[in-house]
């Protein structure tokens, strides 16, 4: 029994050993995407990520410099998150709308290609179920009793609306953009939902979510001073329609690399832009799913679960340190999301504690 003993032991601990230098190895892999996002640990000195237009709450997904220049635990917020008494998506079907009008507003082509489209379509489809959707499963609505988040969900199917962007309503000042005055305001996003889910018969609600994209060089504003890939890479909110169904919607500028990735990240599949929109896709839809309407779960800060972990990837072990997701077969390179469950533990703990890109599936 004692040798039986021993030799379980020396089985655990070499275990532990080819653990430990499987771990070392994929963090060499990837160490060069994630070193330079934070320089010290200081909390609490985070980006203003919450305003209101017309009513409506909106909340953003800042750039990645913003974040970077922060030099701050969690980029800047405050964990963990609290409740704050609003609903949570139970379970949620997602929808894409692909804004790809022939040409900009002062003429020049848009893009939009079909192979950008298909890298974000599959990760929704792959998204229920899989590693960042466990980890919503923590967060719950409700007090008596709670109700969980369940981690699954659909892809209710896509839409690409060739229509014409709608005479210039804003200024994008972004340098980004070859023309500023193509540019579309939240209004204008709002009507192009409304007018896609009139058409395809979709409807509103608290387990369903729109998620539009639109063309390169499209500049947008949410507001005065709020701008695509000024102060901004994306954003969620949500309005309520003339049938009286709340709808909520991700707005989503086109993948910017220099904007809204950070320098040296991976592309899985070998499309750049598409994987810089599909890690902010993921972003929002995570964010809305855990609050919809602004009243669900955020910081004492005002961060939600995206923005503690923002442009922080931890371990990419898939494709020889391309992806940090394989789901199906599928490759992405998304951020982590945070955990109040494992809030003091991560794969970097000084800077990016409760930040994982898996979770428990309560």
């Amino acid at each position: 029994m004692h040798r039986l003993s021993t030799i379980v032991a020396s089985i655990a601990a070499i275990a532990a050993i080819v653990t430990l230098m499987l771990a070392t190895h994929v963090s060499a892999q990837v160490s060069q995407v994630n070193q330079t996002i934070v320089t010290q640990s200081t909390p609490g000195h985070g980006l203003p990520l919450n305003f209101s237009v017309s009513g409506n709450p909106i909340h953003i997904f800042p750039l990645a410099e913003q974040v970077r220049a922060l030099g701050a635990q969690n980029n800047g917020g405050t964990p963990p998150l609290i409740y704050h008494g609003g609903p949570v998506m139970l379970t949620t079907t997602v929808y894409a709308i692909y804004w790809a009008p022939p040409h900009l507003q002062d003429g020049h082509a848009t893009s939009l290609s079909a192979a950008y489209q298909g890298v974000q379509n599959t990760m929704f489809k792959e998204y229920f179920g899989h590693s960042i959707s466990t980890n919503n499963t923590q967060y719950y609505q409700g007090s008596s009793p709670k109700k969980y988040i369940k981690g699954t969900g659909s892809f209710g199917g896509s839409y690409v609306d060739t229509s014409l962007y709608p005479g210039s309503h804003c200024f994008d000042s972004s340098s980004a953009l070859t023309n500023g005055n193509n540019c579309i305001s939240d209004a204008d996003l709002q009507n192009e939902i409304k007018k896609v889910m009139t058409l395809k018969g979709w409807t509103g609600g608290l387990n369903k979510i729109f998620m539009l994209f639109t063309s390169s060089d499209e500049g947008q504003c949410a507001g005065t001073g709020s701008c695509s890939y000024v102060q901004y890479c994306a954003y969620h909110s949500s309005f309520v329609n003339g049938s009286g169904q709340t709808v909520i919607y991700g707005n989503e500028p086109y993948g910017d690399n220099n904007a809204c990735q950070i320098a040296g990240a991976p592309s899985p599949n070998g499309n750049p832009a598409a994987d810089t929109a599909a890690t902010a896709a993921s972003h929002e839809l995570t964010e809305a799913i855990t609050d919809p309407l602004g009243t669900g779960w955020w910081d004492s800060s005002g961060y939600e679960i995206g923005d503690e972990c923002a442009y922080y990837y931890g371990f990419a072990g898939y494709l020889s340190g391309k992806a940090d997701e394989l789901w199906d077969g599928h490759p992405f390179f998304l951020q982590t999301e945070y955990s109040n469950v494992l809030q003091n533990w991560g794969i970097d703990v000084v800077n990016f504690p409760g930040c994982f890109n898996a979770g428990p599936d309560l």
